[in-house]
């Protein structure tokens, strides 16, 4: 009976506790940052990153950018805080602080750091470097990965004594040839559509804003290509001018020289 009794009064008393969170809330968020120095938050903030617990130093570093927005290490708060959140596949939300960072402190020592690490963040975007198809060529948006190459480019420009100068170019490199190319397959699909106009632009963009690319003899042939499909014939042969000036050696510009219709010039990049 005794124990009968017992059980009895164990469910109520669980029930009781129950009923007691449900009335208060949820349990409140430890607060690692109480009652620490600004130098103690960011020690245990680095502690976290060097066992590489994210989370938690996500936690620690949003706090004290909270907290000490004075303190002599908020700048450096805003950018361990967006490298965390890098790590952890957060990528807009450390573009956010970031920018935030920039806008702050224009003329912190780490600004050419800060300009890298935002090339960086948007340069390793998941779906960007898929290979594209004629079927979903209408979705894709090169937009991170233009603003990953100005990130970098204004890094490169302000600093070209930073120590992550090398890398930043290496990168640039990569990104506009990456953009002109898919560039280009959009305007090669143009030409195929007989939208000659939206192939021009394609082919101007990449020309205009990425002069140094792999890829500069491809868009002026369709530069040409668009002009005559257009019967702009008097551009067509300033282009092709240019085209003969800067490209006369190349394997492309020996073979064009057997085609009659020059305005399927741009066909022979589906081969080559």
């Amino acid at each position: 009976m005794n124990s009968l009794l017992f059980k009895h009064l164990y469910i109520l008393i669980i029930t009781i506790l129950l009923s007691s969170c449900a009335i208060f809330g949820e349990p409140t968020e430890v607060d690692e940052t109480y009652g620490l120095t600004d130098y103690e938050v960011f020690d245990k903030a680095k502690t976290a990153e060097f066992v590489k617990d994210w989370p938690r130093a996500i936690a620690i570093y949003e706090k004290a950018e909270q907290k000490y927005p004075n303190s002599k290490l908020a700048p450096q708060f805003k950018l361990n805080l967006a490298y965390a959140y890098k790590e952890f596949y957060r990528e807009d939300e450390a573009i956010l602080m970031l920018d935030k960072f920039i806008r702050a402190y224009p003329n912190h020592p780490a600004m050419d750091y800060a300009y890298y690490l935002k090339g960086v963040v948007l340069f390793r975007d998941k779906n960007i470097f898929k290979e594209i198809t004629m079927q979903d060529i209408s979705d894709r948006d090169l937009s991170k990965l233009e603003q990953s190459f100005e990130a970098l480019k204004i890094m490169t420009e302000l600093f070209p004594n930073s120590e992550y100068y090398e890398d930043a170019i290496n990168r640039m490199v990569y990104l506009m040839n990456k953009i002109s190319e898919k560039e280009l397959y959009v305007a090669r699909y143009y030409m195929r559509k007989k939208a000659y106009l939206a192939a021009l632009n394609r082919a101007k963009y990449v020309l205009e804003n990425y002069p140094q690319s792999a890829h500069q003899e491809e868009a002026l042939t369709i530069q040409i290509s668009a002009y005559k499909s257009m019967g702009i014939e008097d551009l067509a042969n300033d282009t092709k001018r240019v085209l003969d000036l800067n490209f006369s050696d190349s394997s492309f510009n020996k073979a064009k020289q057997k085609i009659n219709d020059e305005k399927k010039w741009w066909e022979f990049w589906d081969i080559f």
